[in-house]
């Protein structure tokens, strides 16, 4: 077996120590034994030993990542393994998302401090040990916070083009003005040049409207958001209509989850096992000219037994089948808005703790904390595009252009003669 960087003898280690009588002596041992457990961990996860060879390998080391770790004895210094590919996190150990909890914290808090009172709060507050917190202590928090939220939201969206756009919107309640309201959360994401995932932006909005949605994606615009290709959303008017303003250039995917619930409220529980299969069928096919004949197929079916589906469907098919415009390795990520779906629920997950916010700051500095740290996790896992599948996608992009460029022509010369 091949030793590991952090692969030990406790008894001579423990030995050396008590030889050497070091003051440090609780610090060191502790923090050797940690970092053995994480290798043989990290190991295991491998399906082999660091540096071996061996047909049960799955994955194979790539470095380490060093996060301080605080304990009775002083501050040590735990080296976590990196993975070739995915990830590994010692949640047993290390807190992962210590910014959305110290977020998380300070919104309880100010609702505790605003006098908010509720059985569900005041256990909260038992629960975290945050009832002896002042206002001072929480303000100072709440500063830290919003700083990093503030440089996460404003920061340039300088690693693009981003070919690939995803938004979505969460209603969140607030207190204002004496009442509760509901606010609209805006998110997007997008991949960027290098094939990543990205947290593009977020803004609280009071609805999600044309005025709401376009002003998001100016800012994002301002801050470096080019080259769009394909915005992937729900088929919300505001959206539609920011991208054809802000984005002119860019095509709509319509998102073919919310598209399919929709169909569900066409007809009755009985029919729909017979119209969602027929209706999953046009993304199954092998091409994009087969896409499109299965789907004038699955219209022609509808109009004798779903004839208002049909008329439905019929007229959804440009923006519903825009993936098709896409290279196929990609069809599966940008065709619907299931992966914003779960960044969602990651974000419902921490907000349906709070309820009602205090105040909008409230909302973005637990929201955006989140964010900013699923974006840090996104960075550091695999590529979710290929660069060859993003190089596929920029000659189409060209090809349009120039087709685009080449029907313009045409109908100034039909014109001019």
């Amino acid at each position: 077996m091949a030793a590991g960087p952090y692969s030990i003898d406790p008894t001579t280690y423990l030995d050396e120590l008590l030889a050497q009588a070091s003051p440090d002596l609780m610090r060191e041992m502790l923090q050797g034994f940690i970092n053995q457990i994480l290798s043989t961990q990290a190991d295991q996860v491998c399906g082999a030993d660091y540096a071996t060879v061996s047909q049960d390998r799955v994955n194979t080391r790539n470095g380490y990542r060093h996060r301080d770790f605080d304990t009775r004895v002083g501050t040590i210094d735990v080296a976590v393994p990196k993975l070739r590919t995915g990830s590994f996190f010692p949640d047993w150990l290390l807190e992962r998302r210590t910014r959305a909890e110290r977020a998380l914290t300070t919104v309880i808090a100010t609702c505790y401090l605003k006098g908010v009172s509720t059985r569900r709060m005041n256990d909260l507050v038992a629960t975290l040990g945050i009832n002896n917190l002042s206002k001072s202590q929480v303000s100072d928090m709440a500063k830290d916070l919003d700083v990093m939220v503030e440089e996460f939201r404003t920061r340039p969206l300088d690693t693009g083009p981003y070919l690939y756009v995803s938004c979505d919107a969460l209603t969140m309640k607030v207190r204002e003005g004496g009442r509760v309201v509901k606010t609209s959360v805006l998110v997007a994401t997008g991949v960027n040049a290098e094939g990543y995932r990205e947290l593009l932006g977020m803004q609280v909005a009071t609805s999600e409207s044309v005025a709401s949605w376009t002003g998001f994606f100016r800012d994002l615009k301002a801050r470096g958001l080019n080259e769009v290709y394909l915005v992937t959303s729900d088929a919300h008017l505001g959206i539609q209509h920011a991208i054809g303003e802000v984005l002119p250039n860019a095509s709509w995917q319509r998102c073919r989850t919310h598209f399919s619930k929709n169909l569900y409220g066409m007809v009755s529980k009985t029919q729909w096992p017979t119209l969602s299969a027929m209706f999953h069928t046009i993304f199954q096919q092998p091409d994009a000219a087969s896409v499109w004949a299965q789907a004038r197929d699955v219209v022609e079916f509808c109009q004798q037994k779903f004839p208002d589906v049909a008329d439905y469907l019929e007229e959804a098919l440009d923006e519903l089948l825009a993936f098709t415009q896409c290279p196929k390795a990609v069809w599966t990520k940008v065709w619907s808005n299931n992966p914003t779906e779960r960044l969602n629920r990651e974000i419902r997950r921490r907000t349906d703790v709070v309820g009602i916010f205090p105040n909008r700051d409230a909302v973005i500095r637990l929201v955006g904390a989140v964010l900013a740290e699923q974006h840090d996790d996104w960075i550091q896992q695999k590529r979710y595009m290929s660069l060859t599948s993003l190089e596929q996608t920029r000659v189409m992009m060209t090809a349009n252009i120039i087709d685009s460029d080449d029907i313009t022509s045409e109908i100034i010369r039909k014109d001019v003669a």
